[in-house]
């Protein structure tokens, strides 16, 4: 089976910062904001490497814990070879795992946090991830300065830095279950239309936990997808109705819910901050949902393979919170 169940994992507390754009955006919650895409730093890499530290650091610290209290770090971005979080890492005497699924990356982090805790291998596990859209479009596209045209289809990697703390001990946000992806290629190779490329992959994971753990979609008082943007999850919708008879209501996707229609960021947000922004400051902070399903999504993107012509991966993993 590709789903989980957990026993005695929990979310105890998130710190998050975010970028000149988002700041001025749908969301207000955030702990803390950057005036320019710099941060003080010489580049646009140190300054997504310090907006970690700057995270990690206060979550330490407003949770009154010493590092030899954190049993493991589990970090990843978008920099090639995940650069940004293992320099972040190497500030601490922390164990570390870096991850890779895009940005379906902070999810895959919380399901092996919570393997480590349910299973008992861990008591106190920090999640953390980031996204900065001036690394991403020179990594994955072209760079900013270059004013290549966009499609509609594209999304805008979201500027931020979120970290997460998971523990053994009971709060009022329990990580219940969790449902692995599949690697879904369906040929689609334009790296600017990620939401066609995640879609699948997102409605065969919602359909998988559906059927795994035995539950109508209408078990859950929300599901929040990742970062399918306004295309992606059009296609998301359709490809349940038709393909697997699923008719969802209770709906929202985080790529739709952090800029305003003014800020001109074509087909919406993307990028592995994208998800727990929307999580933490607008699904948990409005205090209304008891059962949240969240779907992480990612495009499994290489420039090389791109190039080549080869079809795009997209992944998706699922986790089912409880919430007092």
């Amino acid at each position: 089976m590709a789903s989980k169940k957990f026993n005695n994992v929990y979310i105890k507390d998130n710190f998050s910062i975010v970028g000149p754009l988002e700041k001025d955006g749908l969301l207000k919650n955030y702990d803390l904001a950057m005036d320019d895409y710099y941060y003080g730093e010489k580049t646009f890499e140190q300054a997504e490497i310090k907006m970690q530290q700057v995270v990690m650091d206060n979550l330490l610290r407003t949770n009154k814990l010493l590092e030899n209290k954190i049993d493991l770090l589990i970090g990843g971005d978008l920099v090639n070879q995940t650069s940004v979080s293992s320099y972040n890492a190497s500030k601490y005497r922390i164990p570390y795992l870096g991850t890779y699924s895009a940005c379906a990356t902070y999810v895959e982090e919380l399901i092996i946090a919570s393997a480590f805790i349910s299973g008992k291998l861990a008591k106190n596990v920090i999640a953390i991830t980031s996204g900065h859209n001036l690394n991403a479009e020179r990594q994955f596209r072209y760079p900013v300065e270059y004013g290549a045209l966009k499609k509609h289809t594209t999304t805008f990697t979201t500027t931020a830095a979120v970290a997460t703390l998971l523990t053994n001990e009971p709060t009022s946000i329990k990580i219940e279950s969790a449902t692995i992806g599949k690697s879904i290629d369906m040929g689609i190779n334009d790296t600017n239309n990620m939401g066609a490329i995640m879609a699948p992959a997102a409605a065969d994971v919602l359909n998988t936990h559906l059927l795994e753990m035995k539950r109508n979609v209408n078990y859950y008082d929300i599901i929040v997808t990742g970062d399918l943007g306004k295309v992606g999850k059009e296609i998301f919708t359709d490809l349940l109705d038709k393909v697997y008879n699923i008719k969802i209501k209770k709906y929202l996707d985080a790529g739709c819910e952090i800029y305003t229609n003014a800020q001109e960021t074509y087909a919406g947000a993307s990028g592995p901050a994208a998800l727990p922004l929307v999580l933490y400051e607008r699904v948990l902070a409005c205090k209304r949902y008891k059962k949240i399903l969240i779907i992480a999504t990612g495009s499994l993107q290489s420039v090389q393979l791109a190039n080549q012509k080869l079809g795009i991966p997209g992944i998706a993993h699922a986790i089912s919170l409880e919430v007092e």
